[in-house]
């Protein structure tokens, strides 16, 4: 097991992938939801590359599978409305009313 606390960003700097707070949270919110039936690193979104080091974290189950997790859980959230463009109608399947008949 590897030692030390690791972060988010540094996942990402891993994965290759802009790793701001900005940026994290702009890929959660574009990649949101995640089917339950998909494995993290099955996901269509992540390059062959990254899928294996994902798979592979996960395997050592180290401290870097903990960040994993917390990544898998945000993206399996549905999004909030205030995370839709404006101008959207929201579902009623996801939080949204239904529409109203004129």
């Amino acid at each position: 097991m590897e030692s030390g606390q690791h972060t988010m960003q540094a996942l990402f700097a891993q994965l290759g992938l802009p790793d701001t707070p900005d940026d994290i949270q702009a890929f959660v919110r574009a990649h949101r939801p995640l089917p339950m039936t998909t494995r993290l690193y099955d996901a269509p979104f992540w390059t062959p590359s990254q899928a294996a080091l994902i798979a592979q974290k996960l395997k050592d189950d180290g401290d870097w599978s903990v960040l994993i997790d917390t990544l898998n859980a945000e993206l399996r959230h549905h999004p909030d409305t205030a995370d839709l463009p404006q101008g959207d109608e929201v579902p009623a399947a996801i939080g949204g009313t239904p529409p109203t008949k004129p």
